[in-house]
């Protein structure tokens, strides 16, 4: 394994990278995926999707809602109709959900590849996973003021 500490991942993300260095193969990493996207620990209702918290250049329709709670911690609530971008946002917010604002600005998206899911992405989902990233770490900038 090759977890670097500046990546300032949490031992929740470090638990999910180990979990998916595990598995046999790419199909054992997917159903393992679907598992995180159906258990989603602050999924964002449909309801409240809308064109404010829609990921732009995103294959599938995801969203997502940025908050503090009353201790300024980070929560991110994320939905999406595609499964695999739910399953990323399920991990995302596993990783970030009460970390202060500017730990979340110094995260990279690495963990995808060291998980190994990265690279069976297609380039249009990869593309839509960075775009969700970058969006998490701009509202985390916004709530850091």
């Amino acid at each position: 394994m090759r977890i670097n500490d500046e990546n300032m991942w949490s031992s929740n993300l470090i638990s999910i990278i180990e979990e998916f260095q595990d598995c046999f193969d790419s199909m054992e990493r997917y159903e393992l995926l679907f598992d995180y996207a159906k258990n989603h620990p602050s999924p964002l209702p449909v309801e409240k999707w809308n064109d404010s918290n829609k990921i732009t250049g995103c294959q599938s329709r995801a969203h997502v809602s940025c908050s503090a709670d009353d201790d300024g911690n980070f929560i991110l609530m994320g939905g999406a109709d595609a499964q695999i971008v739910q399953g990323l946002m399920a991990i995302t917010a596993i990783a970030v959900n009460g970390m202060t604002p500017i730990s979340v600005t110094k995260m990279t998206p690495k963990y995808a590849e060291e998980m190994g899911i990265h690279s069976s992405l297609t380039p249009s989902r990869a593309n839509g996973f960075l775009n969700m990233f970058r969006r998490v770490q701009e509202e985390a900038k916004k709530l850091m003021k």
